[in-house]
């Protein structure tokens, strides 16, 4: 449910909603350089795939089902990480709601986008729980996935870089909060998990 808010945008939280100054300077001129990339063809597309694949979770919430399903010594711990990540991304829809800090405006979006809010990434944030909650179960590809998910968002032009950051902040933070919750299914399936 990444970004499904249909709320009024009036009442955005000032410095985070209602970006100003020096930080708003800084948030479009990253915005503007790494959205033109987007200008390759090849990149654009990659950055477009990465985004509809990270819509609600989806990708993430995928791969941790899968890692339940093909190491059933781990079997608790996967699924707690899969909840880890979902319950990561809930938070930030909520966080979201909140703030309603307008998406930018300055650049032509690559792709739409299902709400009209941006702070935080949605996508930022499940993709960092997922590399901190599936990373210490050693999938090991997940982490460089989870950063191209992060940038794919300024490339199709969608999010400030400083909602990218905010989300996986929230993902990483939720994700390591719950680790000790995460561990405890896997010692009771008698598997390991990595610290």
């Amino acid at each position: 449910m990444d970004d499904m808010d249909d709320m009024d945008d009036a009442g955005g939280v000032d410095g985070i909603g209602g970006v100003d100054g020096v930080e708003a300077g800084i948030d479009h001129r990253i915005l503007t350089a790494v959205h033109a990339r987007g200008a390759d063809p090849r990149l654009a597309a990659a950055a477009r795939a990465l985004s509809r694949a990270g819509e609600h979770g989806a990708l993430w919430l995928a791969a941790g089902l899968a890692g339940a399903a093909l190491d059933g010594a781990r079997r608790g711990a996967w699924l707690r990480a899969t909840a880890l990540t979902a319950g990561a991304h809930l938070a930030s829809m909520g966080v979201k709601r909140m703030v309603r800090r307008p998406r930018p405006t300055h650049v032509v979006p690559l792709v739409r986008t299902a709400g009209r809010h941006s702070f935080p990434s949605s996508h930022a944030t499940s993709a960092a729980a997922a590399a901190v909650a599936y990373g210490a179960l050693g999938a090991y590809a997940v982490p460089p996935l989870a950063a191209a998910m992060c940038l794919s968002r300024l490339v199709v032009g969608v999010h400030y870089p400083s909602d990218v950051a905010a989300g996986a902040a929230l993902g990483a933070l939720a994700a390591r909060v719950g680790t000790p919750w995460m561990k405890a299914g896997a010692h009771r399936a008698g598997g390991g998990v990595r610290d």
